[in-house]
């Protein structure tokens, strides 16, 4: 069984910021993530970008800087993340999956990892959401169990898809996941959605030469809630209706070339079911947090979304000795994005000043994150 002081689970953007933290104060730690670096982005649509300006997304003190001075792309990040990797040689376990913590009488833990064929999130977690006892066959080899006096968990918040549960759901032409855009071009696509990856794919298909449905649940599309560039295109391209909208609707339906939404009249409340043409359905509803995990631990979980409960000015979780950070600290965001890269900083610092015995560090005066700008 190999030893630590400090198991660290998870390499995204705020996972690896820890991980150069904690080297770089001589603490030692493992450091482990079911797939590559930055997992989550990899299955991002090509071509994505951040919501924040470069350097609000910057880690490790160390600059990131692009080619034309404007928003982040997935691919420039990544390329990024891996610099960091390399520039403070990092050590990461990469395609290592948790399966399961338990923790002992003396207060220590023991975790019990899998090689990963991919990471958390994506269409291939969909194919990983079953209990370990049940799947065996289905799992890669047992690693060497470890054992850690102490654990960060920085799993993310984005590991399966919000589900509808309608008939239809499962077919092979619909997707919880944009992918590639090129792909639907010339096709009848119906995207569900109304909040940025809905509406990010809207625009990007409606461009790519797809002639796009979009439906949404809500009265009118909110503009506090959609990137602000996006907000003003998505609008021109309904008003133009080079996009049909669907508002105070809902699929109920979906069959092999159409879908069956049932939209509401909000003044009279009576409902009228409509088919409508399709080749490819795109669910973009939103992304939930598997708190497995935090379950398996005895971490306090609060609200709809399984909010972890913490000191938030140590990030410790009501068990001794489990920080939480990054996203991941928030449980399902519910309510739209409260802890996203550019708020999460602070949490590394929180977690070194509490190892090492420092005062927490001194709040911001009411910060306010560029994305709500």
């Amino acid at each position: 069984m190999r030893t630590t002081e400090i198991a660290l689970i998870g390499a995204g953007p705020i996972g690896i910021e820890m991980a150069v933290a904690l080297k770089s104060a001589g603490i030692d730690y493992l450091h482990l993530e079911a797939g590559n670096i930055g997992s989550t982005m990899q299955w991002w649509a090509p071509g994505t970008v951040f919501f924040s300006s470069s350097d609000r997304i910057e880690i490790a003190s160390l600059p990131l800087q692009n080619e034309h001075q404007g928003k982040t792309s997935r691919e420039e990040y990544l390329s990024y993340l891996r610099t960091v990797v390399l520039h403070y040689k990092l050590e990461i376990e990469t395609f290592t999956r948790v399966t399961e913590i338990s923790r002992q009488t003396d207060g220590s833990f023991i975790l019990q990892c899998r090689r990963s064929n991919h990471g958390v999130g994506g269409p291939e977690e969909l194919t990983c959401n079953h209990p370990v006892e049940d799947h065996k066959e289905l799992l890669h080899e047992l690693l060497e169990p470890i054992a850690a006096k102490k654990l960060v968990l920085a799993i993310g918040d984005m590991h399966l898809p919000r589900m509808l549960n309608i008939p239809g759901e499962n077919l092979p032409h619909v997707s919880h996941y944009l992918g590639e855009p090129h792909q639907f071009f010339a096709k009848r696509v119906f995207i569900v959605g109304g909040k940025n990856s809905a509406i990010e794919a809207a625009i990007r298909l409606a461009r790519t030469g797809a002639h796009v449905t979009l439906c949404y649940r809500g009265n009118e599309l909110d503009s506090k809630r959609i990137k602000f560039w996006l907000y003003p295109e998505i609008m021109s391209l309904i008003r133009k209706q080079k996009i049909s909208f669907y508002n105070n609707a809902t699929p109920v339906h979906i069959e092999s070339s159409s879908t069956t939404i049932r939209q509401i009249d909000p003044s009279t409340k009576e409902t009228a079911d409509l088919k409508i043409d399709t080749d490819f359905v795109l669910l973009l509803t939103g992304y939930t947090q598997n708190p497995e995990i935090y379950r398996q631990l005895g971490i306090s979980l609060s609200g709809e979304g399984n909010k972890p409960d913490f000191n938030p000015q140590t990030m410790e979780t009501n068990i001794p000795g489990v920080y939480v950070i990054g996203t991941g600290s928030a449980g399902t965001q519910t309510a739209g994005s409260t802890e996203f890269i550019e708020t999460s900083h602070v949490h590394v610092e929180r977690i070194m000043a509490h190892l090492q015995g420092k005062n927490p560090p001194v709040a911001k005066l009411n910060p306010v994150p560029e994305r709500e700008i």
